[in-house]
């Protein structure tokens, strides 16, 4: 970078001097003026202080050139930035790096503010050239404050979608397998911070393979076997002299003043760096001036915290107390604004000094988080000293909510007409995001009694979760976004989340649960547009069920309503729908008239259910128009990237050549949909997939393969509910097993 290398000329010394005086690595120092890498903002700090220069003129460059680094790579890499002044810990970084040459998982234990996560961090940056698939970090919150654990199922999605698996499977122990059975394909490094205890942790580790999990806990999680245990101490006096004086920017840390800091620090690095940042911010201080403030405070962390709280006005103190109110796990300038009510160059100035005072932490430019410890000091000062923090945090969850509903109407949808102007892919990296703190808003909705945000927010994240189906927080946020609207006459809005909560639990094989949903929308004066959603959801599952005609009736009312409203997306899917009960129901030629009748209504994507439609229907007498139009209908999935209408149209590509004399040739496109389907939350598409490949199986004389499968299908209709799926498998079972 030009401006760093700037400040090399002004300073007069050598770049090995210069990096000595700063407290860098020559190597790392050599990378960053020659733009090899983006330095962390502690080392543009350090630098700039070395050669007597304010820092704050160049955030704004070094934001922008973090985020040009941060462009897209071959490799995934969500780790934190490595500490630039991470001290110590040699042995215990060298014993990391030995286990995990011989294991795949290592567990670093210890007190609060040790440098559990730092040590982490640091050894997976070293480790980085190993694991040449990338870095992935989760949060498991098992010490955040106001924050319950995360469970390992959700855990599991977070760390399978960071694998662009984004619609796994219901189950822990399913989730667990794919994501042991993804691990296995890879060479990921795994970084699991802050575990509450060894349940916790156990189904995210890895089994096979050469990917590696690092975990770190408060507690030691000796019952997980397999998993080595490293403990951390707090910091030698020599390593704790060390990052005080780095912190401080002290030539020398020796005498009686350094120790008694050193003695109220406890040998913990967060309290170090804090207490080094406090002394170098106040150059008029000398380290027994420290030292005195300090021993004024019985408590470490009150003692440390608070002197670095005093270095702030008034306004920075307001912002920081009310950060401990915020939920979350991490957090923009934008989200700090609305909760402090404050204009954007204030609060952004005031989070500027919470960095450099070590408050607050800046990860990437503009995002920024808090550790559990100054967060629960925050958060208690808040509630010592804030009487309207609640009011802050009722105006960040009125923003969090506004912000959602702008962006969803960015999302095209087949269920509201043209989306507002912007781009949907940004609105989407905005809720792939913010997810984890819009689900945290929610609850804090709930506890306050906030309807109007409880009521709201699920349904400005209805794209966004259409999309992401089979995440786990989508059926309790709508169960409770209906209570809310109900409790606030909203029948119609009620109607429409319960629409949206059956439809979710028809998408997790619970059915009867879906069409009760259904008819207490039914009974909650649904809108028109609600009306035919319902319609038409409640023929999927009738179908789903086994009963044909009622499907039926209900897609044809379906395509009534639709065509009422002058919806003909949803006309043309009630059209096809009809057509594929009408074919299952022996009436084909009628079938093939309905398909055709829906494919002429519409472009696009919505079309793809009348091609599958109609090549099923032709099948037997078109062989050629069959294909044809599953093969259009399979290149409309693929150009719009829906991969659940992918695996659906080649497993009736299956179909279609099974039926027309193909059967080796049918048998790849039916594994092919299975390739599809594993990371999808499809249970009934899966089903059918089982149903349709055991059939194909049966007429290329695997009779083995086609019994494999409907074996599992049975298994997977009985733990489901589903007697209509186990009846049909069961049938065809026994038809294999009566052929010989």
């Amino acid at each position: 970078m030009a401006q760093l290398a700037g400040i090399k000329e002004l300073s007069g010394l050598s770049l090995r001097a210069l990096a000595r005086q700063a407290g860098l690595s020559s190597s790392s120092l050599s990378r960053y003026l020659t733009g090899q890498l983006v330095p962390p903002w502690e080392a543009v700090v350090a630098l700039c202080r070395a050669v007597g220069r304010d820092p704050r003129p160049l955030r704004a460059v070094w934001a922008e050139a973090s985020r040009a680094g941060a462009a897209p790579a071959p490799r995934r890499n969500d780790l934190p930035a490595d500490l630039f002044d991470f001290t110590g810990r040699e042995a215990e970084a060298a014993l990391v790096e030995q286990l995990l040459r011989n294991t795949a998982a290592v567990a670093i234990d210890g007190m609060a503010g040790v440098g559990k996560t730092s040590l982490a961090v640091h050894v997976a940056h070293r480790l980085a050239a190993t694991y040449p698939d990338g870095g992935l970090y989760l949060d498991l919150h098992g010490f955040t404050p106001g924050r319950e654990p995360l469970e390992p199922r959700t855990a599991l999605g977070r760390l399978l979608a960071a694998l662009d698996v984004t619609h796994p499977p219901a189950g822990v122990t399913e989730r667990a397998a794919l994501w042991r059975s993804e691990l296995s394909r890879r060479r990921v490094l795994i970084v699991l911070d802050n575990a509450v205890d060894a349940e916790q942790v156990r189904p995210l580790l890895p089994g096979a393979g050469r990917s590696a999990v690092l975990v770190t806990s408060r507690h030691r999680l000796v019952s997980l076997d397999g998993v080595p245990p490293v403990s951390l101490e707090p910091l030698t006096d020599d390593d704790a002299a060390h990052l005080f004086g780095r912190a401080a920017g002290l030539p020398r840390t020796d005498g009686e003043a350094v120790s008694q800091v050193l003695r109220q620090c406890g040998g913990l690095p967060l309290a170090l760096r804090m207490a080094g940042a406090r002394l170098r911010h106040r150059p008029g201080w000398t380290v027994g001036v420290l030292a005195e403030r300090l021993r004024d405070t019985a408590n470490r962390f009150d003692s440390v915290f608070g002197m670095s709280l005093r270095q702030l006005d008034a306004g920075q103190r307001r912002v920081f107390r009310l950060l401990g109110v915020l939920p979350g796990a991490d957090f923009d300038a934008a989200a700090a604004a609305a909760l402090t009510d404050l204009p954007p160059d204030r609060v952004g100035a005031a989070l500027e000094e919470l960095v450099d005072a070590h408050l607050v932490q800046e990860p990437s430019p503009g995002r920024y988080r808090m550790h559990d410890l100054i967060r629960q000091y925050a958060a208690d000062l808040a509630a010592d000293e804030e009487p309207r923090a609640e009011a802050a945090l009722r105006r960040v969850l009125r923003h969090y909510l506004a912000q959602a509903v702008a962006r969803d109407r960015t999302l095209p949808s087949p269920h509201r007409g043209r989306p507002a102007p912007g781009d949907p892919a940004t609105a989407m990296a905005w809720f792939d995001l913010e997810y984890a703190n819009l689900v945290a808003s929610f609850d804090a909705a709930v506890r306050l009694g906030m309807d109007e945000v409880v009521a709201e927010l699920p349904q400005a994240m209805q794209v966004w979760f259409f999309r992401h189906r089979g995440t786990d927080d989508q059926l309790r946020l709508l169960e409770s976004a209906a209570a809310a609207a109900a409790r606030l006459g909203r029948d119609q809005q009620r109607a429409a989340l319960l629409a949206e909560l059956g439809f979710a639990r028809a998408a997790a094989g619970r059915l009867s649960e879906a069409l009760s949903a259904y008819e207490l929308a039914e009974r909650s004066a649904p809108d028109d547009d609600t009306a035919a959603a319902l319609a038409l959801r409640t023929g999927f599952v009738r179908r789903d069920l086994g009963d044909l005609e009622a499907a039926q009736a209900h897609f044809r009312r379906a395509g009534v309503l639709f065509e009422k409203i002058g919806h003909p997306a949803g006309q043309a899917q009630a059209l096809a729908f009809d057509g594929w009960v009408t074919l299952h129901l022996g009436r084909p030629g009628e079938a093939v008239e309905l398909a055709r009748a829906s494919v002429a209504l519409v472009d696009g994507p919505a079309r793809i259910t009348g091609l599958v439609t109609l090549g099923l229907a032709l099948a037997p007498d078109d062989p050629a128009g069959s294909l044809r139009a599953l093969r259009d209908a399979l290149r409309l999935s693929e150009q719009h990237h829906l991969q659940h209408n992918q695996a659906w149209c080649h497993n009736y590509l299956g179909v279609a050549l099974r039926v027309t004399g193909s059967p080796e040739e049918a048998l790849e496109h039916h594994r092919r949909a299975f390739e599809l389907l594993e990371p999808l939350a499809e249970v009934q598409l899966e089903i059918d997939v089982r149903h349709t490949y055991a059939e194909t199986c049966r007429a290329a004389g695997r009779r083995d393969e086609a019994l494999a499968l409907l074996d599992r299908t049975i298994e997977l209709a009985r733990e489901l509910g589903r007697p209509y799926d186990e009846k049909r498998a069961r049938a065809a079972r026994d038809s294999l097993l009566a052929a010989g």
